[in-house]
């Protein structure tokens, strides 16, 4: 599971957003001097309501965007604006109906210029890992949702990098494939040793995987740039199960506070 929050900020953090200002048309400031952290092997969550940037946001830390001010930095390097230094899930599999899920998985290697075979090779191992077993030959209109859903995160995990971005990626799932999916996620980075930010509109979510949540709060379409209002340390001390967290006053407590911060 992630660290603690002593843990995470001993060290250098996996990524850190400092001062981030943007814009959606390079004049109007949509979000203003955001600053946040993911320390390694870390998962934190950014919460806020529709419209507020959080997308926004995560097009900067993958490079896809400059800010207008403000810095991105990856284990200490400062990587504003450079595109491929982190992997990027969105909210959609994206995964394309005429290939089947093998070469579906594949194409960030076959993309980056390893030969179609070799990217077999380095997948296939992959597929119990991560919940595939048997899939590699179907396509994807035969597979569940929450299947392809790890198919689209394996896909990432071999974008190769440590350091993953998810925009909202459980959204489109039923709740009771959702609340699968998140807990295989949150196993599933520990046991990969990454460093993830997850940027969600679901509170609870949030707080079941995170250590911290940031709060954005703000209205762009109203003329107020978004701002992170708080942050929220989630306690998992003592805790054996993972299964039962949501059960727990922990984990009330700090849903009343992301709440709180969402106003």
């Amino acid at each position: 599971m992630a660290t603690g929050e002593k843990g995470a900020r001993a060290t250098v953090p996996a990524l850190a957003a400092q001062g981030l200002t943007l814009s959606w048309n390079g004049v109007e400031v949509v979000v203003g001097d955001v600053s946040l952290e993911v320390g390694a092997g870390e998962i934190c969550c950014l919460v806020g309501r529709s419209g507020c940037g959080k997308t926004t946001i995560l097009h900067a830390l993958a490079g896809l965007t400059t800010p207008l001010a403000g810095r991105v930095l990856l284990h200490g390097q400062d990587v504003t604006g450079q595109p491929g230094r982190v992997s990027y899930m969105l909210q959609k599999d994206l995964l394309l109906p005429s290939r089947r899920i093998i070469d579906n998985v594949c194409l960030p290697l076959v993309v980056s210029g390893m030969g179609r075979a070799e990217a077999h090779a380095r997948a296939e191992p992959l597929f119990g890992r991560f919940g595939l077993a048997g899939t590699q030959r179907l396509w994807p209109s035969e597979l569940s949702g929450g299947m392809r859903q790890r198919a689209a995160f394996l896909r990432t995990y071999l974008m190769g990098t440590d350091v993953t971005l998810l925009d909202e990626p459980f959204s489109a799932l039923d709740a009771l494939t959702r609340v699968d999916m998140r807990r295989w996620f949150v196993g599933m980075v520990g046991e990969l040793g990454l460093s993830a930010l997850v940027i969600t509109h679901d509170v609870d979510e949030a707080v079941f995987m995170a250590s911290r949540v940031y709060v954005l709060a703000g209205a762009p379409s109203a003329g107020e740039a978004s701002h992170v209002s708080g942050e929220v340390a989630v306690d998992r001390a003592g805790m054996s199960s993972e299964e039962a967290f949501e059960l727990t006053d922990e984990f009330l407590i700090a849903k009343r506070r992301v709440m709180a911060l969402l106003g």
